[in-house]
């Protein structure tokens, strides 16, 4: 195996990370996590929002702090380099959604896409640089009516947003390496 392909594999790897800690960030509404997926000059088309990709991570954290369940999974993601520091990434998505309307009325829908994102390494971090959300079905449902504490009864706890969601008691058992620097970007933490 050459060198340009054991670098590739890294990538392809880092590539994977980053959507995702996305996918993370946006169900758990943790904006340091949604941050550390996108450069500072990155775009995002996604829908209802077009704009820079920090707008889009304000917009989404008004809508998902409230609504309680949020569940973004993956799958099929196509990674082709266009150079050693720019990709072309392909991902489908299957996400779950419920919560308030404007209408205060509850909603919950089931969106099915593809993000197709332009991916770029600079100084050896893969980040999105632009993002287009391709919808490929919508499916409005009717949400349950109990309450989630008879839903789930005994099967706690259930998901919760940043910081309150078990995995983030998990994450901070973990030790940095002694002879690594932090790796901010794979934290979801931002550098100071």
């Amino acid at each position: 195996m050459n060198q340009t392909s054991i670098t590739q594999l890294f990538d392809r790897e880092a590539i994977r990370d980053c959507l995702y800690r996305y996918c993370r960030g946006i169900d758990r509404a943790d904006e340091a996590a949604l941050r550390s997926c996108y450069w500072p000059d990155a775009r995002d088309n996604h829908g209802s929002y077009s704009g820079s990709a920090g707008g889009f991570i304000q917009f989404a954290l008004s809508h998902f702090k409230t609504q309680p369940r949020n569940i973004h999974q993956l799958a099929n993601i196509m990674i082709e380099f266009l150079g050693p520091a720019e990709a072309v990434v392909e991902s489908y998505f299957t996400a779950l959604q419920r919560g308030p309307h404007e209408s205060g009325e509850m909603k919950q829908v089931l969106l099915c896409g593809r993000y197709c994102d332009l991916f770029q390494k600079r100084e050896g971090e893969w980040r999105i640089a632009e993002r287009t959300v391709v919808y490929d079905w919508i499916e409005e449902q009717r949400p349950p009516t109990s309450s989630e504490t008879e839903r789930f009864g005994l099967r706690q706890p259930i998901g919760a947003t940043y910081p309150n969601d078990p995995v983030y008691e998990l994450s901070k058992r973990r030790t940095p390496p002694k002879n690594h620097p932090k790796n901010p970007i794979a934290s979801g933490e931002e550098e100071p």
